[in-house]
């Protein structure tokens, strides 16, 4: 598929969600420009690029600079923090956003941010905004904050996917480009093209190594070593996207429990590598080079992947973070590095599967962590292919594999007419990925507080609720889960959708997520055995009686989190087990008079 191509169908899924909104009666005709946004931050999200963001727009103007974002994400223990601004031209046709214009559009986010550390911008934002409590967690947490990103977003093209870090407050601000060239690589299913270092760049001088090709092989084979520095600053740039894609240790951003690593940093750093078994890592490419005594060295990797040693790696990152006497400048890290050969993307992914699988056979990764391939997802996918909702003429789509529905109208609509009969078939807000449903399912099991970590952290906790207690779901699914499990969805949805019309802004500054999160929980606990879901289902909607009670229930939920967290973000007290220990005492109105979906006792 041509980037042109890219182009039009992603503008055409941007004016299908529109509608939808609109349809939706969520409050004024949507921005476009934040519409967008929204888009490319979730897809952001469910890369593992960034935690789960926020769209909050907001621009200013300080004496004769302007600053501007227009969405944040913020590390569950407020380490990291990533700054989205959009540069959007919003035309039918692909344009090219010069590096200079891209620059200064993060510039505004730079300025944003100095801003917000120096405490000079917290008095001048109206108090009922959402960016205030934004800028007063920068103001507050500053000294912890460890890793800072500004995205430019863009429907245009730019040249430079990353440029020269800025200096804020005594802290470096890495500057990104988010456009629909590097989203057509997600879609197409290679981010990891992203994952590339050059040591030469990086250190100065290539790595020395054992170089071991096998031209009958589907592999090559190099021995390094890797200075610990740079195994942090890896960390620091990429996260937990260094992790094989298969296989997640989810560790992020919790810190780490191996204490020998720990203690080997602190007391005897020249000797981490005689002590630590290393690393392995697969990458896409490789490059050689003479280092300056002439012996060969590993001087550049792409699509590079760590199979083995999340523990090493992370225990580096955040033992260095957390403890700043701990000097990194002695410790090497053995690695031993596996080059692909081949053109073939799925046998890639099969032999890297392998990889992942014998190279943690001595730890405690399961199969079951092949997440992406587990019968739970795989059977979840073949009931959402095969179960049509009650109107015959359309259904829901389940993406295991990221960017598959994407995937699916371009593979099936090769033509605008038949794009938008597969959209009016499975429109976009039907569409869920595996976040989605770990999401709805855990609220409705009452882990509100966990849903809140977002993304890849709920996801881990959900897989490992599973692997304990294989009965919270059925196996082998059956349509009956499945009809449930969607009607959950649309309640979930319904929430959500109502708390974003302009009658709920003036009570719900912030957290529609959170919101909605808790109050499908509450519905759980107290009136989850007497909720017809298969009503839902057949509705594919929610009763206005219905939505009565939930406004009423999701007005006692927002003061619950006023009350207990005055000020403070909304998505870091979400994330307490005593704040739903809170909300779930709270008081709420019985229902009253006819609901639908309710059963009659």
């Amino acid at each position: 598929m041509s980037l042109e191509e890219f182009h039009r169908n992603f503008r055409s899924d941007l004016q299908a969600t529109i509608a939808e909104r609109v349809e939706a009666g969520e409050g004024p005709f949507p921005s476009e420009e934040l519409v967008f946004a929204e888009m490319v931050m979730e897809h952001v999200a469910e890369a593992g690029i960034s935690d789960s963001p926020t769209v909050c727009h907001w621009s200013g103007k300080v004496g004769n600079a302007k600053l501007r974002i227009t969405g944040f994400s913020q590390s569950s223990d407020e380490t990291a923090l990533d700054l989205f601004v959009t540069h959007y031209f919003g035309t039918e046709e692909l344009n090219e956003l010069r590096d200079s214009d891209a620059a200064a559009t993060a510039s505004e986010g730079v300025r944003f941010l100095f801003r917000a550390a120096s405490g000079t911008l917290e008095a001048r934002i109206d108090p009922t905004h959402q960016v205030r409590d934004l800028v007063a967690t920068i103001r507050s947490r500053w000294g912890h904050i460890d890793r800072l990103r500004v995205f430019v977003i863009t429907d245009g093209r730019t040249k430079t996917k990353r440029f020269s870090s800025k200096e804020v407050q005594h802290k470096m601000v890495t500057i990104e480009a988010m456009d629909m060239e590097r989203l057509l690589r997600h879609t197409e299913g290679r981010p990891r093209d992203e994952l590339a270092v050059s040591f030469v760049q990086s250190i100065g001088r290539p790595l020395p190594c054992v170089h071991v090709p096998d031209p009958d092989a589907d592999y090559e084979y190099a021995l390094t070593a890797i200075p610990g520095q740079l195994i942090r600053d890896l960390y620091l740039r990429f996260g937990v996207r260094l992790l094989e894609a298969n296989v997640r240790t989810f560790l992020g951003n919790k810190k780490p429990t191996n204490r020998g690593i720990i203690e080997t940093l602190k007391n005897e750093p020249e000797h981490f590598l005689a002590f630590n078994n290393g690393l392995v890592l697969v990458c896409d490419e490789a490059a050689f080079e003479r280092a300056s005594d002439g012996n060969l060295g590993l001087s550049f990797l792409k699509g590079m992947q760590i199979v083995n040693g999340g523990q090493t790696t992370s225990s580096i990152y955040f033992a260095s973070r957390d403890d700043r006497s701990i000097d990194l400048s002695h410790v090497v890290v053995p690695a031993k590095i596996i080059i692909l050969k081949g053109s073939q993307d799925d046998a890639r992914e099969r032999l890297i599967t392998k990889f992942s699988r014998y190279a943690n056979s001595q730890s405690a990764v399961k199969l079951s962590d092949l997440s992406a391939n587990r019968p739970f997802h795989v059977q979840l996918e073949k009931l959402a292919n095969e179960t049509w909702c009650p109107d015959g003429a359309t259904r829901w789509f389940y993406e295991r594999a990221a960017g598959a529905y994407n995937v699916m109208l371009l593979r099936e609509g090769a033509t605008p007419a038949k794009r938008r009969k597969l959209q009016e078939m499975i429109p976009p807000r039907r569409k869920l990925t595996k976040n989605d449903i770990d999401k709805y399912h855990e609220a409705w099991r009452g882990k509100p507080h966990i849903v809140a970590k977002g993304g890849e952290k709920n996801f881990a906790d959900f897989m490992d609720a599973l692997d304990k207690d294989p009965a919270i779901v059925p196996n082998p699914l059956d349509a009956r889960w499945y009809r449930a499990m969607i009607a959950k969805a649309i309640l979930f949805k319904a929430i959500e959708s109502m708390l974003k019309t302009t009658e709920a802004k003036a009570i719900f500054r912030q957290g529609w997520v959170n919101i909605a999160t808790y109050v499908v929980s509450v519905v759980a606990d107290r009136i989850g055995d007497v909720l017809d879901l298969d009503q839902i289902w057949i509705r594919q909607g929610i009763s206005a009686g219905l939505r009565d009670l939930l406004w009423g229930w999701a007005v006692v939920v927002n003061s619950v989190f006023n009350r207990i967290a005055p000020g403070q973000q909304l998505s870091e007290v979400a994330k307490h087990a005593e704040t739903w220990s809170e909300v779930r005492a709270a008081e709420y109105a019985a229902p009253s008079g006819f609901i639908q979906e309710l059963r009659q006792s």
